[in-house]
């Protein structure tokens, strides 16, 4: 009984997933200095290799979401047509965006944008043309093919669970493939290959708002931007998401997510109203129309007539990350959609957060793009220099910069907490057999796991390590979300199928009665 209360886990899945990431923690201790050699080599190698495969697997993944979005399955409701939801419209779209993407947009805002218009990913005959490059580029990172990743595996797991009735891990994806065989050996597989990149997309996630945190601490406060400065913050605000582990999903990551998107809706405001608000609010609606006007030839933009740097350095480890992330991100936002239909999901999950990023992209990456353009301060230089530092440095040319810097700094940390505590609890219920609500010792585990893994990254490699582990990571997992598209639609069929052979049942039922009713009604006449 005490086990059960500390412990409940699924030994197939847990012990290899521990035992795969505690030995790539060690390597990277042992090995030191010259494992930075070793995730550049790894890194350089992926992208020249499979960039073409992490194109086509996004591609397939959002044409697959428009099609179960707008199809004949798209009103069914996830757990059945009687089905009720957990948590309110607003509570729904603030826990999947905190999960989505939090930490990255603050991170890359500033900088993406910038170093975009600073080495233009294609030539641009001027600097106008550039900037709004800068941004469109940015919009396909952010926009419609990294939230396809998520709402795909994200239905799929809803489905599954809810409707199905199957344990919430990705195995019970499989079902119609593989039938009762996802509980035996290859359904442990396939949740090791899911808990693996998981772990570490979160790690890289985790990496990159702590770089950012010290950064501003050492901007504000003269802290030592250090690697140790890095680390000791990661164990502090480690130990901040167990707490909120412990509380759980209602008290911890609800609380946190709408704090999150109040505080970001501020932020936003306030940069919109102290920034060149007229030229963000027509960047916005300007690059949101390139966006969608050039989306087939970027999505499907694999730089193979040109040198491929862009495409190795920035969209193929996007793709990565979005799909080594997808784990995660998918079953937290599975695990609160109970009760959507698969129109309201796909299209919430599709467009509600791409829209509130580009708009995001569009104020703060140009209120940079603004200064450069106008030659006000040095933001390129920063990004070049040390990209962590964007979001600060250009901030500091804005009225209230010590105050939108600490904003910044609560943003990137409260971000931080409800990405780690979110993230235990997904790696949890799938090393757990599926349990949505596991003990809570497993939960801390792998809070600190998170935590460990991102501290080990960056000693052992910085942002190249923490790259490398999701690109290495994703490559596996793609090739499973495609398979998983497939199955999707043979469960949802079969479903479909069912549903109106009910239908039928109950009609043909309805038309014996009255007929009966008829019949008995003449006897009576006569």
């Amino acid at each position: 009984m005490s086990k059960k209360k500390y412990f409940d886990i699924h030994a197939p899945v847990f012990y290899p997933s521990a035992g795969i990431i505690i030995f790539f923690i060690a390597l990277t201790l042992i090995v030191g200095d010259p494992m930075t050699e070793v995730f550049k080599a790894i890194q350089s190698w992926v992208t020249t290799n499979t960039g073409w495969f992490f194109t086509i697997t996004v591609n397939i993944l959002l044409a697959v979401a428009l099609y179960l979005a707008f199809g004949k399955y798209g009103k069914m409701r996830l757990g059945g047509k009687d089905a009720k939801t957990d948590f309110s419209l607003f509570a729904w779209f603030a826990m999947l965006f905190s999960a989505g993407m939090g930490i990255g947009l603050l991170f890359f805002s500033v900088a993406e944008p910038i170093f975009n218009f600073s080495n233009p990913p294609v030539p641009a005959v001027d600097d106008a043309h550039k900037a709004q490059n800068a941004l469109v580029y940015t919009y396909l990172h952010w926009g419609l093919h990294a939230w396809a990743v998520y709402a795909i595996i994200g239905l799929a797991l809803a489905f599954f669970t809810f409707s199905k009735k199957l344990p919430l891990s990705i195995r019970s994806v499989f079902y119609p493939l593989l039938g009762d065989r996802i509980h035996g050996p290859i359904g442990n597989i396939i949740d090791v290959l899911s808990v693996v990149p998981t772990l570490f997309g979160l790690a890289t996630s985790l990496g990159f708002g702590v770089k950012q945190i010290a950064t501003g601490f050492n901007f504000l406060f003269g802290f030592p931007n250090e690697v140790w400065m890095q680390v000791l913050l990661i164990v502090l605000i480690t130990l901040a998401a167990t707490t909120s582990v412990v509380l759980g999903l209602d008290k911890g990551v609800r609380v946190l997510s709408e704090l999150n998107i109040r505080v970001a809706s501020l932020f936003l405001i306030i940069m919109l109203i102290i920034g060149p608000t007229v030229f963000l609010l027509s960047s916005f609606i300007q690059s949101t129309g390139g966006y969608v006007n050039e989306i087939i030839h970027l999505g499907t933009w694999t730089g193979v007539f040109t040198d491929g740097d862009f495409q190795a350095n920035w969209t193929f480890v996007y793709w990565a990350w979005w799909i080594s992330w997808s784990p995660f991100v998918g079953m937290f936002i599975a695990r609160v959609s109970k009760g959507r239909t698969i129109r309201e999901f796909v299209l919430g999950v599709l467009l509600v957060p791409s829209i509130l990023t580009f708009l995001w992209m569009s104020v703060f990456g140009g209120s940079a793009l603004f200064l450069e353009l106008n030659r006000i301060g040095d933001i390129a230089g920063a990004v070049n220099e040390e990209i962590s530092t964007a979001m600060f440095v250009m901030l500091e040319e804005f009225p209230f910069t010590f105050i939108t810097s600490l904003i910044g700094i609560f943003l990137v940390t409260s971000f931080f907490v409800t990405s780690s505590d979110s993230g235990s609890l997904v790696i949890d219920s799938i090393t757990s057999g599926g349990k949505l609500d596991a003990p809570v010792g497993q939960r801390i585990f792998w809070a600190l796991s998170e935590g460990g893994v991102a501290a080990t990254l960056l000693i052992g490699g910085g942002l190249t390590a923490l790259q490398t582990a999701a690109l290495t990571t994703g490559l596996p997992f793609a090739a499973i979300l495609l398979l998983m598209c497939y199955s999707l639609y043979l469960g949802l069929k079969e479903e479909y199928e069912r549903i109106n052979r009910e239908k039928d049942l109950k009609a043909k039922k309805s038309y014996t009665e009255v007929i009966k009713e008829f019949l008995n009604q003449q006897d009576n006449d006569d």
